[in-house]
């Protein structure tokens, strides 16, 4: 809305979301083509210029399996309960591969697109769940490889896995929840862009991406699902693998309190906080 601020032709720009939160919710779906074009943007600029394009989607966690099958398999001689270590690492790598970039990108998406925030009105939840999108069309890339995996090493996945789609939405949502708190927290205080790696490299290191959490002692399980992407791998690696030793309830039932809570919290502090992005950014 522009209104007019004296009789010398002085104008003062006021970029104003609808008046209630209905009103706002309204707006997300007012503006989907919005959302679509981001999208579509940031995946034509992903792969810009590049010489191998969409491969660096295979060639990285693909690495990441050979590193984690030498160093926890060949050397650290942990078990993997029976199923090939390259599925068994690859199956965790999935979420754990979407997660660290989606939550990445979205951290740092509302500084990165200052520009238009500060120009033009528009529901600001919209840029960082964009973000999701990118990296869905990555986590399906590798989907493909790992059922490649599967034939190689002929294995069968079990009839779990029809509750894939359940723990994909899992790391959705967690992705989605702790990029919009960061996000938001990113415009305020520039320090967080520096966090962001610490954060993701940390919590590779603590989670199961290279090693089954079945060897975790059972005192220390629940505690061990603290961290709610321990939920979201373990699922993955029960519904591909049909692994009962990778499903541990209580600490599921934990991960789900805590993946609910970390997206009130995202999308609770991002709305309080989205009014002021125009003036701080």
């Amino acid at each position: 809305m522009i209104k007019q601020k004296s009789s010398h032709s002085q104008y003062e720009l006021h970029i104003k979301a609808g008046k209630t939160e209905r009103h706002y919710w309204f707006d997300l779906l007012k503006y989907r083509e919005l959302f679509f074009f981001l999208a579509w943007r940031d995946i034509l600029v992903r792969y810009k210029q590049t010489v191998i394009g969409i491969l660096w989607s295979v060639i990285r966690p693909v690495v990441t399996m050979i590193v984690f099958t030498i160093i926890f398999s060949n050397i650290a001689k942990l078990p993997s309960g029976g199923v090939p270590y390259p599925i068994l690492v690859y199956a965790a790598l999935l979420p754990w591969q979407f997660f660290s970039m989606a939550f990445s990108e979205a951290s740092t998406s509302l500084v990165g697109s200052s520009g238009m925030i500060s120009k033009v009105y528009f529901p600001r939840l919209i840029i960082p769940s964009s973000k999701i999108i990118v990296c869905l069309i990555d986590f399906f890339i590798s989907l493909f490889i790992l059922a490649l995996l599967m034939i190689y090493y002929q294995f069968i996945p079990s009839i779990n896995i029809i509750f894939l789609p359940f723990f994909l939405l899992m790391a959705i949502v967690t992705s989605l929840g702790s990029g919009l708190l960061i996000a938001a927290l990113n415009v305020k205080y520039r320090d967080f862009q520096y966090i962001i790696p610490f954060i993701i490299q940390f919590g590779l290191y603590i989670s199961p991406v290279g090693f089954s959490s079945a060897i975790v002692p059972e005192k220390f399980r629940f505690l061990y699902s603290i961290n709610p992407m321990v939920g979201v791998i373990d699922g993955f690696r029960w519904s591909i693998l049909g692994s009962e030793s990778n499903f541990y309830l209580p600490g599921f039932i934990l991960s789900i309190i805590l993946i609910c809570l970390i997206i009130f919290l995202g999308i609770w502090y991002f709305r309080k906080t989205e009014k002021t992005f125009a003036d701080v950014i």
